[in-house]
């Protein structure tokens, strides 16, 4: 059983949290709140000024100061951080493509030499030095890894052609991402699909067919990876309709994936080329999907329709804080500081750990485990009254209650007539 914890609002109401479980940005922010409004802790984070007292949308009538409110001036405080460091990045760069060109040519050996143990051993090694140059390529992308537009994104183009990402296409996508998340009304470019329960109930018998195949897991992390780096990126739709760049894009890094794979076959041959090229692009693909996803798919995430939708709140709230071992904390490139991330996608990777160094309130907000995670993949429906994601069994639990609670109630007398 979780353990509960009670905080009292400034009104004096009781709000119990349990620990044991991932806490939403909601009530962290307000456990946050209730200490800053104290004179005590004002002064002692230096806030010399004196508190500007305002009414703070999620704090459950909590008065908080504006410094410290959820909708305060993050891109004021994380300013410092929006500094791309070129020796950092070059560094960042090497250790690593050398690695993973090095996993690359020693997997390719143990294929031509029959050393199945050591290819299977290589796989997850070279998968994840994949994912880490995809986040430095995300990072070129909105042009926080490199000092310079030019600079982020010819690294950019060139790593898409090892990711099979086409960069300006990915960019664009990933910047409609950014500009809507959360947002209800700006669904359906760069993010996963997600229906609320309303329009699932109102979808037809194929419709819900299909959206529950979309949402399964052998579709989500298995075909799915597949079919986006090894076919979608290669014809992308959508996003021509504003210029040619998405296609030209797409056709360049198409033109550089085969000059690459050409002059693989004709060192080690093709059989070898694919041996190896395509397990590490599928587990790469994987695992890159299922990092998207539980960026912003769980329980208690942010949707809002565009009247009420607010992008800092959509950023803290409605992103999470995956809380990953050090070993695939590096792998991943910090992305799993992903509420930091959305808070002031201009701070390079290599500096999100500072931040939440020097601002560890947010350290549990949205925070998620590897088992939370995985969790977190029944959630399928945003449930627009009770204000989170539910499961498929949930929805069905509903609907029965309903049905219960709509049936016909007769007295006694006359169920005895």
């Amino acid at each position: 059983m979780d353990a509960k914890k009670t905080l009292y609002s400034s009104s004096g109401h009781p709000m119990t949290i349990r620990e044991n479980r991932p806490k939403s940005g909601t009530e962290i922010l307000q456990a946050i709140q209730l200490d800053a409004i104290r004179p005590s802790a004002l002064k002692a984070r230096g806030d010399e000024d004196g508190p500007e007292i305002r009414q703070a949308p999620v704090s459950a009538g909590i008065e908080v100061p504006a410094d410290r409110a959820p909708r305060g001036d993050w891109t004021r405080r994380l300013k410092p951080y929006r500094k791309a460091d070129r020796g950092r990045a070059v560094f960042e760069l090497l250790i690593t493509f050398v690695p993973f060109a090095l996993a690359w040519m020693l997997m390719a050996a143990a294929v031509m030499n029959g050393w199945m143990v050591a290819h299977v051993l290589l796989l997850p090694i070279a998968a994840g030095l994949l994912v880490r140059l995809f986040m430095i390529q995300h990072d070129c992308g909105h042009g926080s890894f490199l000092p310079g537009r030019r600079a982020n994104d010819w690294t950019g183009r060139l790593i898409g052609i090892l990711t099979q990402t086409p960069y300006d296409y990915w960019r664009r996508s990933h910047a409609t991402h950014h500009a809507g998340v959360g947002n209800l009304d700006a669904r359906g470019i760069g993010d996963i699909d997600t229906l609320s329960v309303r329009e699932y109930l109102n979808r037809s018998r194929f419709g819900k067919l299909r959206y529950r195949l979309y949402r399964h897991p052998v579709i989500m992390f298995g075909i799915g990876p597949a079919y986006l780096f090894l076919i979608q990126h290669r014809f992308p739709s959508g996003l021509t309709r504003n210029g040619a760049t998405p296609w030209v894009s797409a056709m360049a890094t198409n033109l550089g994936i085969v000059g690459l794979a050409v002059a693989g076959m004709a060192i080690v041959g093709p059989v070898v080329v694919l041996a190896v090229q395509l397990p590490i692009a599928l587990l790469a693909g994987t695992v890159g999907v299922w990092l998207f996803y539980v960026q912003h798919q769980f329980e208690e995430t942010y949707w809002e329709p565009a009247a009420d939708w607010n992008a800092s709140e959509a950023a803290l709230r409605g992103s999470s804080h995956l809380d990953l071992p050090p070993v695939l904390r590096w792998f991943s490139a910090n992305i799993g500081l992903h509420h930091i991330h959305h808070l002031s996608s201009g701070i390079p990777y290599y500096r999100l750990p500072a931040v939440l160094r020097d601002y560890p309130e947010l350290r549990e907000v949205n925070r998620l485990t590897i088992g939370h995670s995985v969790r977190c993949l029944r959630l399928v429906l945003w449930d627009e009254t009770a204000k989170r994601l539910i499961s498929f069994r949930e929805l069905k639990a509903q609907q029965v209650n309903d049905r219960i609670g709509a049936a016909p109630r007769f007295e006694a007398s006359e169920r005895a007539g």
